[in-house]
């Protein structure tokens, strides 16, 4: 048994908390592990953590790794795959595969379970017992997770269930997200579910149905690993649904209630803080009530003399909106993408293979950031053209290159960099490096770097 975990999105739906830069998967949104974590987590109950595979995009890399690693150390880099190119779930999915059997001789009868990185399951040990029952019964079929709904959700795709046949349905009919006089007709019936796009198939069935229904694909899947991923880019941007699911007459549906969202807004997330009754002592209401309050710095927020609010704060933006709205981000997401604002992909914390930076001053002719080196940890040897920087350790022990020379530096202790000095921060300790970093010019912008040596790979060619 094989696990797929897909982490390569990068949606807004969560804006200003998910972004470009660092989407929703990444996030510690209710606990200290993040939505990916707890997904590795969760899947690793079900099979050796070896067997465990993540599929991201190049930008999101070092993401995976480095909070994979923080959860399980033995993790290896050849169980990420990275797509040449961001397409959609179909294609992700047959490279993922396509990587499996051709480079790690998995059987092409061999179960693989495909699961999303970003949602919340609350009953994990039901949860377990599910798709153990879906592996066991999947066989040449390609298996689903139908979620018994709770309520007339519109953000969610639905399933109409078909024949029972013993632990399963056949399924009838994939619907995509339904307005609300729908939903609740579909909730009437009982014989709906939710789509939490999870599925449990073989190589066999794929490449049976993809070869079916998804020729375009198929084309280069049937071919070598290598020349797959250099035709990439030709395949079409599609989801495995509409590619492969909604046509195929071997789907079947495993039907569960164990705790599940996709936190897909902010009302979701809304829903689970209450339920998991997350501690809410910064948060204050006076005369106020069915408030939502989410600060990813943990500040002090209060609320006076309003209802019915969501409001989320995260270092340099600040979202309000109606309760029962939240779905509305969609508004302020196009107007920011239109209008071409950098809230809409990056944000004041800057997360890099190395570690991690804070900007704590932005003006005209100076920045100022916290970074945060890992132990053992380097950043490429580069230079400026446009800015020079003045370093000042304030935790840990630096080891830095500047111009000709080598110096190691202890707290409170700093260097100045002149701008085409060529320079490099290491961290030689076994704890986290912190360096205030000041910087002076009047540009400074990241297309300012010039690497000459990177231990991660991140020199263009």
């Amino acid at each position: 048994m094989y696990g797929i975990i897909l982490c390569g999105g990068s949606g807004t739906r969560l804006w200003p908390l998910s972004r470009k830069s660092f989407p929703k998967q990444f996030l510690r949104l209710y606990s200290d592990k993040s939505l990916l974590q707890e997904t590795f987590l969760r899947t690793q109950k079900i099979m050796p953590s070896k067997n465990i595979f993540f599929i991201t995009n190049k930008d999101n890399y070092f993401n995976v790794f480095d909070q994979i690693e923080e959860v399980y150390p033995e993790l290896e880099k050849e169980q990420i795959i990275i797509e040449p190119g961001q397409l959609n779930t179909a294609p992700a999915i047959a490279l993922s595969i396509k990587y499996l059997t051709e480079k790690k001789g998995v059987n092409s009868d061999d179960p693989i379970i495909i699961l999303p990185s970003d949602h919340d399951v609350r009953e994990t040990d039901a949860f377990i017992q599910l798709i153990k029952i879906a592996t066991e019964k999947a066989s040449d079929n390609i298996g689903t997770i139908g979620i018994t709904p709770k309520t007339p959700e519109t953000g969610y795709g639905y399933i109409h269930k078909g024949e029972k046949i013993g632990s399963y349905y056949k399924v009838s009919q994939f619907k995509e997200k339904p307005d609300q006089e729908t939903a609740e007709k579909y909730i009437a019936t009982g014989d709906y579910v939710w789509n939490s796009g999870i599925y449990i198939l073989n190589e066999k069935t794929f490449s049976e149905e993809l070869q079916k229904y998804a020729p375009e694909i198929y084309k280069y899947y049937s071919r070598g690993y290598e020349e797959f991923i250099q035709n990439f880019l030709k395949l079409p941007s599609i989801s495995i649904d509409f590619a492969i699911t909604e046509k195929s007459q071997k789907v079947i549906v495993f039907e569960g209630n164990f705790g599940w969202s996709d936190i897909s807004s902010f009302d979701a997330l809304s829903d689970i803080a209450q339920e998991k009754n997350i501690d809410t002592k910064n948060h204050l209401l006076f005369n106020s009530k069915n408030i939502f309050i989410h600060s990813a710095t943990n500040r002090l927020v209060a609320a006076s003399d309003v209802d019915d609010l969501i409001i989320v704060e995260n270092d340099d933006c600040i979202l309000v909106q109606r309760k029962g709205k939240s779905d509305d981000v969609e508004k302020v997401t196009d107007y920011l993408k239109t209008h071409n604002y950098r809230e809409i992909d990056h944000n004041i914390m800057g997360y890099r293979p190395w570690g991690k930076y804070k900007v704590l001053v932005d003006e005209e002719n100076h920045k100022v950031k916290k970074l945060i080196v890992y132990p053992g940890a380097s950043l490429s040897l580069q230079s400026h053209n446009h800015r020079s920087e003045h370093w000042i350790v304030v935790r840990g022990i630096a080891k830095v290159i500047n111009g000709d020379r080598e110096i190691e530096l202890h707290e409170n202790e700093s260097t100045y960099i002149p701008a085409t000095n060529k320079h490099r921060l290491s961290n030689p300790g076994k704890t986290e490096l912190e360096i205030i970093e000041v910087q002076t010019g009047n540009y400074f912008e990241e297309d300012d770097i010039i690497r000459y040596e990177d231990i991660y790979n991140r020199i263009e060619q």
